[in-house]
């Protein structure tokens, strides 16, 4: 094949590319518009604009600017971080089965959140108390889990990685398990955050998360070369030249980061970080240099399309979004696993 061909397969693949992430982009921002106008109240596009330029009734306003609009923005950064995260870690672990939770840092989390619920400890007071600890915890964790891992020569396997990754979770859960029975009143609050809810999206969870996604991604994004590198193996990478050690701990850093900014204002949200990039590799490969950046917007699409069921379809009252995207994710992960199966010849 001569340099000719392959410029033109690469331009090929460079509109193709183009073309999915413009098509991603029109999705949601007609999703975020759409949404906007689904509720208690419905109001027309035109009303929706007229309010989102500086017009409309103060009810408007306060329905649309206040209420809806703050939440379906956190609903679509939750997402875009779960999905970037669990892009991230598949591509570390080489692993399309795992997910941002896979180093047990959702267990970590929780403890935190129930830490701050239950007895009132906490590094930041008042209404940021419960997201603080459960941010503060998700660091902890990854940070316990490394350091287990970790050999003398300051090698991280990946088996290792994922093995102290199952243990320290299951302790953090039997930590939470703990607090759940001597929580009294605050049961309720620690099971409803543990199911995942943006019942009580503000703006200021906006403006806390936001920052944090944004850095974790951009990282994420300029590491995408070094993680296709390492998905044809460590040795081979090593050969290369990359610091697979550095690499590694940069990307579970920055993973956990968004994971941990979108698990502070929104409690656990399962499968997101795994059903969608997986279904994102199937439409663009498994180039990270599009799968992150593609995996932000599909994440961001779901989630505030699942929020948006989660909230009308039990109206006036609300189910936790969690559960919604438990029930979508978990026939999808049952595919995963005869797939797989059937792939390996199991």
């Amino acid at each position: 094949m001569d340099a000719v061909d392959v410029a033109s397969i690469q331009k090929k693949k460079f509109a193709r590319w183009g073309a999915i992430t413009a098509a991603m982009a029109v999705g949601l921002v007609l999703t975020l518009l759409i949404s906007l106008n689904i509720g208690a109240v419905n109001y027309p596009l035109d009303i929706i604009m007229d309010v989102l330029t500086g017009g409309g009734t103060n009810a408007q306003r306060q329905i649309i600017l206040e209420t809806r609009l703050p939440r379906i923005i956190l609903a679509a950064l939750v997402g875009a971080a779960l999905a970037v995260a669990g892009a991230a870690m598949q591509g570390v672990f080489r692993n399309p089965m795992a997910s941002p939770y896979v180093l047990g840092i959702s267990s970590g989390a929780a403890f935190g959140a129930s830490l701050a619920i239950v007895l009132g400890i906490s590094w930041l007071p008042g209404q940021f108390a419960v997201p603080s600890m459960a941010f503060l915890f998700c660091f902890l964790t990854l940070f316990l889990v490394y350091a287990i891992s970790r050999t003398k020569g300051g090698f991280v396997p990946v088996e290792t990685l994922l093995l102290a990754g199952i243990a320290v979770g299951a302790f953090f859960t039997a930590l939470v398990s703990l607090m759940k029975y001597f929580a009294g009143d605050n049961l309720e609050v620690i099971v409803f955050w543990m199911m995942g809810g943006l019942w009580q999206a503000e703006w200021k969870d906006v403006v806390i998360s936001l920052p944090m996604i944004i850095a974790g991604t951009a990282i994420l994004w300029l590491l995408s070369r070094d993680l296709n590198t390492m998905m044809v193996g460590e040795e081979h990478a090593l050969h290369l030249g990359l610091n697979v050690n550095s690499v590694r701990l940069i990307v579970l850093l920055a993973a956990s980061l968004v994971t941990a900014a979108a698990v502070s204002v929104s409690g656990i949200i399962g499968f997101v970080g795994l059903v969608i990039p997986h279904v994102v590799r199937l439409l663009v490969g498994p180039d990270h240099r599009i799968l992150i950046p593609v995996s932000l917007l599909g994440g961001a699409i779901f989630m505030v399309w699942t929020d948006t069921l989660a909230r009308t379809i039990i109206s006036p009252a609300e189910l936790p979004v969690g559960i919604i995207t438990a029930l979508v994710g978990a026939p999808f992960f049952v595919y995963l696993i005869i797939s797989r199966r059937r792939k390996m010849g199991w």
